[in-house]
């Protein structure tokens, strides 16, 4: 039933692909795949093979590959994905020796894909069971490790109608899983080979505030520019970043800080593009600048910065005092550690109820659902009149992330290289 599912979705990727750029890169990239091993592949090399969906998962599993290099550079690694929106953004990465598409597992490709590369062992990053290339891996008794896996009791595994498929989740050697709760919804399908790490993505954020780039545009923004009636003309206003925003996102905050003079704004929208761009502008009534086109002079005397291309959002959040991460009102929020690692309390909108880290965030008290303007004016009135309590959840955001660091020295002191 699996192979007629993929057959059946292989159909109407190809079709798909006529008419949408995104699919069309997946489609090209995973034909293209097996032809570009072929001819990268180091014969005499032994590979480790990481797959990853989509960029996300790739920053999950990003600790174990710089590690495994650093540590066994006597191993080369293959980095593939699944999403162009991994692959187009990571295809150069400096960490992998080859990068590409992983091709739709019907029997064939993982038959042609496995004899191509002969991995000596594989990393499956969170959410990765196909049913192919995993049973073929355990044919060939390659070690194959699930890392920062989270289970839930509605996925198809634990339904009686999925126990056929589920027998995919015995290919692995070892699962390192985010919680106890997902050891013992496999426990219940009788998987014991289950150890509880936490997620290395809190490991990864730490390495990303590390590596941060000191932004002068930034900097100069924060420090400049008319002074905050609320906190004293000797201190600068305090500043509000809003990293990976939606449309539905922005309405909220942009509409608040229209009417709340005392704090400066900065926008990274999730999208850039000229037509969000110039859609946000439109609704700012504020003295606005883009971070392309300005100086550090004119950045200074700005009340928001926009900023418009990529890369920067994980270092623009050391110059902010309260986050907000968007995509709580629609595709589910983004990544609130990049934001919480710099000890700022972190907002975010409802669609937060898969996403753990955020789950536990407001439980620890420095991350903030909100709902509505009224609930995010309700929030930030708390932050703007009370200085000890907007200092306390700033400190419980940055402890949250340093208390759960290390599930990669676990996952790989576990492993067998």
């Amino acid at each position: 039933m699996y192979n007629v599912v993929i057959y059946i979705y292989l159909i109407g990727v190809a079709i798909a692909s006529v008419f949408n750029k995104k699919v069309r890169q997946m489609w090209r990239g995973e034909r293209q795949a097996i032809r570009l091993l072929k001819e990268k592949i180091d014969p005499e090399a032994q590979y480790v093979w990481f797959h990853a969906a989509s960029l996300g998962e790739f920053e999950q599993g990003r600790p174990l590959m710089e590690r495994l290099r650093a540590e066994h550079p006597e191993y080369k690694i293959l980095l593939t994905f699944f999403s162009p929106s991994g692959y187009e953004v990571r295809k150069n990465y400096q960490g992998a020796d080859i990068i590409c598409y992983l091709p739709l597992d019907t029997i064939r490709n993982a038959r042609r894909f496995l004899r191509t590369v002969r991995p000596v062992m594989a990393f499956f990053i969170k959410y990765e069971f196909w049913y192919n290339y995993l049973h073929i891996l355990r044919h060939r008794k390659v070690p194959v490790y699930s890392v920062s896996s989270i289970f839930r009791p509605d996925q198809v595994f634990f339904k009686w109608y999925g126990r056929q498929y589920g027998e995919v989740l015995r290919c692995f050697t070892h699962f390192f899983v985010q919680n106890e709760r997902s050891r013992y919804l496999l426990s219940t399908i009788g998987i014991d080979n289950v150890t509880v790490v936490g997620d290395t993505r809190f490991d990864r954020v730490l390495q990303i505030r590390d590596a941060a780039k000191r932004l002068p545009i930034v900097e100069a923004f924060r420090k400049g520019g008319a002074r905050s009636e609320e906190h004293g003309v000797d201190s600068a206003m305090p500043v509000f970043v809003a990293g990976s925003s939606w449309q539905p996102d922005e309405d909220i905050f942009i509409k608040y800080f229209n009417h709340h003079r005392d704090w400066k704004l900065i926008i990274a929208p999730h999208v850039v593009g000229d037509d969000h761009l110039h859609q946000i502008l439109s609704k700012l009534d504020r003295k606005t600048v883009r971070y392309t086109q300005t100086t550090p002079e004119e950045a200074a005397e700005a009340d928001c910065l926009i900023i418009d291309c990529y890369g920067l959002l994980s270092s623009v959040y050391q110059y902010g005092d309260v986050a907000y991460v968007g995509g709580g009102f629609g595709v589910g929020i983004h990544n609130v550690l990049e934001a919480a690692v710099w000890g700022m309390p972190v907002i975010f909108g409802p669609n937060n109820k898969k996403f753990q880290e955020a789950r536990e965030l407001i439980i620890a008290e420095g991350g903030f659902e909100i709902k509505d303007l009224q609930s995010f004016r309700t929030q930030m009135r708390r932050f703007i009149t009370d200085a000890d309590y907007l200092s306390k959840t700033g400190q419980n955001a940055g402890r949250f992330v340093a208390s759960r660091v290390g599930a990669t020295d676990v996952i790989m002191k576990s492993v067998k290289l």
